[in-house]
């Protein structure tokens, strides 16, 4: 995945600065740049040419004519974000300030292949588009959250387990060829971690996305940004062993993973054996919900396994806040008290003197809103809209 570089000084260095949305003059962005005016001056003209930035009124005036300010407009392009599980997918229609503008959700089994998975995509993405008045040239680019594991770099899924026929798949190459802009695949957990982190945490450097469902995943974000490990593989915390597993063979192909123990099928099967109708996560919330002990004993317990695997990745990675989501984390507190109970108990008190562990706050719209940001962060870096406003792309 080529990136360009940026120009110092260049438009797309004045673009960082606003895209906090508060409105600045000519003279404001000279002093915190450090530029001549002049060129300020020409930047200006060229981000408001390519709508990025627009006149937002006047500044006080100290004497002559008010100056006029300029803002960050989140109205100029749109992204269209996909988060793709095991069983469903939820595609949205964002603004450049990650702002959900339509969306639509649906059941959808991964396992259909990539070519009717994003084929359905692509098509209920431009009704989307069409729904908030824009078109495929509005498009900033497409972004796409898929549960496996995926090469961030090339956007191809790598021997993911629950998904046959996309192992190697040219993802971007697919829907690139049906839309404009670029398209970038991350796996779901991560973008499930940067929705919820741009939403409600952007001040914490430091998070850990947990998402126990179907399958259990974390995303990373360090200094504020995805931490994806060396070829995408960071954060699998599902394929490690805990030592209330046992020999229970997981789907991976090890025995004793934390996901074959603790993942919303796991508990399931479970509780199947008990004489229970479950076949899901959401069967086992639904069961949880009506108050069912066992039901609600399984789901403390899965909490206390994943609070093992967090404990050492607490001692290891030191975050500041801990997120749990995922369908599993819709069944009320009881998986929450059990990570607390283990990490509070096992990790350093150092390393737990400031820790918050929260349930997540954007739910089942993080993967979507964190797909919409992936995209943004990529197109609006300073190199990108250098080429942008060059006439480049």
């Amino acid at each position: 995945m080529t990136k360009e570089t940026a120009t110092p000084g260049g438009a797309g260095t004045l673009l960082q600065l606003l895209r906090d949305g508060v409105p600045r003059t000519r003279s404001e962005l000279a002093a915190v740049t450090g530029l001549a005016r002049s060129t300020v001056t020409a930047r200006v003209d060229a981000l408001l040419a390519s709508g990025l930035i627009g006149p937002s009124g006047e500044a006080v005036s100290t004497g002559g004519r008010p100056p006029t300010t300029f803002a960050f407009n989140p109205a100029a392009r749109a992204t269209l974000a996909a988060d793709l599980g095991a069983t469903h997918a939820r595609i949205a229609v964002t603004d450049l300030a990650g702002a959900v503008l339509a969306e639509h959700r649906a059941d959808l089994d991964i396992a259909l292949g990539p070519v009717p998975i994003l084929d359905w995509v692509v098509e209920h993405g431009l009704e989307l588009l069409a729904r908030t008045g824009r078109g495929p040239a509005d498009l900033l680019g497409v972004g796409i959250g898929l549960p496996g594991p995926v090469e961030h770099s090339t956007g191809r899924a790598v021997n993911p387990p629950i998904m046959p026929g996309w192992d190697g798949f040219d993802v971007p190459g697919h829907v690139g060829d049906r839309l404009p802009g670029r398209v970038l695949v991350d796996n779901d957990v991560n973008i499930m971690a940067l929705g919820e982190h741009y939403t409600q945490w952007r001040d914490a450097g430091h998070l850990l996305f947990v998402k126990a469902a179907t399958g259990i995943g974390c995303g990373i974000i360090a200094d504020g940004q995805v931490f994806r490990g060396a070829q995408g593989a960071a954060g699998d915390m599902g394929h490690i062993q805990v030592t209330a597993s046992g020999d229970t063979p997981c789907r991976c192909g090890n025995t004793g993973c934390l996901e074959a123990v603790a993942s919303g099928a796991a508990i399931a099967t479970r509780l199947a054996t008990e004489g229970f109708d479950t076949h899901t996560a959401l069967d086992v919330v639904e069961l949880a919900r009506a108050g069912s002990v066992e039901a609600l004993r399984h789901i403390r317990q899965a909490g206390r396994d994943i609070g093992e695997v967090l404990a050492a990745a607490v001692n290891l990675f030191n975050p500041s806040i801990i997120v749990i989501g995922g369908s599993l984390a819709l069944a009320g507190d009881h998986l929450l008290a059990g990570v607390r109970e283990v990490i509070y108990q096992r990790s350093l008190p150092l390393a737990t003197q400031h820790l918050r562990i929260a349930q997540s706050k954007t739910g089942e719209r993080a993967g979507a809103i964190g797909a919409g940001i992936m995209v943004i962060n990529d197109g609006l870096s300073a190199g990108r809209v250098d080429a942008l406003v060059s006439g480049g792309g």
